[in-house]
């Protein structure tokens, strides 16, 4: 009989660690991390509660569908320009800071 392997359990605690941990290029890792912070920031305040899903959804050009599942943290198949709508439908804007990378 044969016996599987357990996967190796890796711990990670950057998004450049995690990156590489996932053999992703740098730039597939830095697309990652910018799309994550942006959905972590985009839960909170849509989970506020001061909008509607439906309200945000009319004001970015979205379904509330899609603002429902931003607000769940699934953006799989949504856009980072939708993510960024979203974001500015909620009265909110992304500042962009540009750093060297460690690498």
């Amino acid at each position: 009989m044969a016996t599987s392997k357990s996967p190796k359990l890796v711990k990670v605690r950057t998004a450049d660690e995690l990156g590489r941990a996932l053999g992703l290029s740098a730039s597939d890792t830095a697309e990652m991390e910018f799309r994550s912070n942006l959905t972590v920031s985009l839960v909170k305040i849509i989970q506020s509660g001061r909008f509607t899903h439906a309200d945000i959804a009319k004001l970015a050009g979205t379904s509330r569908t899609r603002v429902t599942a931003i607000a769940n943290g699934n953006t799989l198949g949504v856009s980072t320009d939708v993510l960024i709508r979203v974001l500015a439908a909620t009265g909110h804007r992304a500042e962009l800071r540009v750093k060297k990378s460690a690498a």
